[in-house]
This record gives C-alpha cells, structure tokens and sequence, in this order.
C-alpha cells in the first residue's frame, strides 16, 4: 500500500457521513450507514463534504491516503448513493427554462436590479469581503479547468475541438506562468493568502462545495456530458461582465496588481470564450446530439440555481456584518 503524501490534509468531519467517509479513507473506520446518506442534507454541510472528499480523490487526493482508494468498489458505491440524493434535490429545485434557447437567452442578460455579488463587491465590498470572496472560491480557482477536462474524451468533432480551444487557454496557452490557476494564485498571495492547494476547505461553505461538485458531478459521468457542457457555457458566457466588476472592485479597494490582472485577463478571454463555448461547443454537440439539448439546458439552469445560493450566504452574511465563512481564519 502506497499514500499520496504531496496532497491536503483531510479536513474535519462536519457530521456523521462526512466522519465516516473522512474515517474509510483513513482506513479506521466503516462507510456511512445508508440511512445517515438518506437523511442527510442534499445541500448541507455533511453531504457536501463527503461527496467532496470523494470527488477529490479523481483530482490531488488528500495526504496519508492510499491513491488506490479513488476506484474503491465500496466507496465509489456511497459516492452514487451521495450523487443520487444531489441530483435528486437539483431536478426537483432547480428553477426551469422552457427551452435550451431560453436558458441561453437569459444568461446574455445582465440583472435589471444590480444585486449580485460582484455588484455588491465593485460597489460596497471591504477587502475583507473581497479575501473572503476569493478564499472561498480557491476551492475551484486552484484547479481551474480541471472539473471541465473531464468532458473531453465524450466529445467528438467541432464540439470537442471549440472545447480544447478553451481548454487550452485556461491552462495558460502553454505557458506555466499564465496557467488561470496560477493567476489565481499570485492573486492570494497579493492578498495574503496561504495558496496551499485545499487550504480552505475547511473554511467553505457548503454552498461553495456545492458549487465545484457540481463540476464533478457532470464532469465524470459520460450520462451528463449535456449538463457538464451547459455548466461550462453558463460559466463562460456570464464570466466577462462579472470580471468587470470585480476587476473595478479590486482597483477601488487597493487589492493589488495581481488580483487586478486575474480578473482584467478573464473579461478578454472569456468574452472570446463565449462565441466559441456558444457556436461550436454548444453548435457541435447539438450537431452531433440534438437530443441533449434539455441536458444542456439543465446544466446551465442548476448552475444558476447553486451559485444563488452561493450569493445569498455571501450577501446575507456581509449585509449582516459577519464573516461568510465557516471559520473565520483567512490567515
């Protein structure tokens, strides 16, 4: 038996599903009960955490933890288990669109009302909030791109091709130092922030865990291919406008160069991005695959769904005067 041990440490359980998975992947303990993955919280903190900690055994892995375990037969079934209850929750909540052309309509068009996180940050966010804006998001930024990755194999022609063209500028054009999660790095260390990879897991809420797995989530399962591609879309074509914002944001509150460039870089290539993402990542699948459409659809729709709830713990917490962390160390 071998164990990664470049990885995070496991962080601490946040109920009884998360203990026991954190305890299997440390070989001294059992899988949760069926019934502790029934009555557990499709969005809350314990499932949340457990099914990332599952997740992230196809990406860095955790230190102390045998790499093997990523294809452990008793694990990947809790996993399902765990996904089963996720993606349940997220049919059934998920506000709907009529049609694919409608989902797509709507994210071409910015909020009348302003009230987002980035307005709110651009406008009136502390460099506080904005720390805490970016500790939290560390838990995707860091491995930007990777969850989107997965989807490449399950494409084919000119979706596959405008997907790798994206792809590629994520991970900086081949070169290292403007790989996005790089920039995004050098953006926490201008803001004082450790950028060990899965430093503030624990820290996050779980509805910023939501938000990566649910990369993961479309990301390894061929089934939702559709899904992950109109979460992608969903990312890139409200990406430019929202960078925007931020970019004004760290210039008002003094966050430095760096957090300036990350945010400056992402309006360029994402604006590119989106006709690329919309006309032949989309064009190609549907070419390929017409009847994936409401697939896609979901997949922007669910997207639109977490990240609400994202804002609103941000939002409801800043507006209160608290931290929207679990914790409230970013040091």
């Amino acid at each position: 038996m071998t164990h990664d041990q470049d990885g995070p440490t496991l962080p601490p359980s946040r109920g009884p599903v998360s203990a026991a998975v954190g305890a299997h992947l440390t070989g001294t303990g059992p899988l949760p009960a069926d019934e502790d993955v029934h009555d557990a919280s499709a969005y809350g903190d314990d499932l949340q955490l457990a099914l990332y900690l599952c997740y992230e055994l196809h990406y860095r892995g955790f230190a102390g933890v045998d790499p093997d375990t990523e294809w452990d037969a008793d694990l990947l079934r809790t996993r399902g288990a765990l996904e089963q209850r996720f993606l349940a929750a997220l049919r059934t909540d998920t506000p709907a669109h009529d049609s694919l052309d409608a989902a797509l309509k709507e994210l071409l068009v910015e909020p009348a009302d302003g009230t987002g996180v980035s307005h709110y940050l651009r406008d009136e966010g502390s460099l506080r909030q904005i720390r805490e804006y970016v500790t939290q998001r560390s838990l995707y930024h860091l491995k930007e791109a990777d969850p989107h990755a997965w989807v490449l194999p399950r494409l084919w022609g000119r979706a596959k091709a405008g997907m790798a063209a994206v792809e590629f500028d994520e991970y900086g054009g081949g070169r290292p130092e403007r790989v996005h999660a790089r920039l995004f790095a050098d953006m926490m260390t201008g803001l004082g922030l450790d950028t060990a990879y899965g430093r503030y897991l624990d820290a996050a809420s779980a509805e910023m865990l939501a938000t990566v797995n649910l990369m993961s989530l479309f990301g390894l399962h061929r089934s939702l291919r559709g899904a992950l591609v109109g979460h992608f879309a969903a990312v890139e074509i409200t990406s430019s406008p929202g960078s925007r914002r931020l970019a004004e944001a760290m210039r008002r509150t003094g966050a430095g160069p760096a957090a300036e460039f990350f945010y400056d870089e992402h309006v360029e290539a994402d604006a590119v991005h989106e006709q690329v993402v919309r006309h032949d990542v989309i064009g190609g699948l549907l070419q390929s695959e017409p009847h994936l459409a409401p697939d896609i659809a979901f997949g922007i729709d669910a997207t639109g769904h977490l990240e609400d709830r994202f804002a609103a713990r941000l939002l409801t917490a800043w507006r209160a005067g608290r931290s929207s962390l679990r914790d409230a160390d970013t040091s």
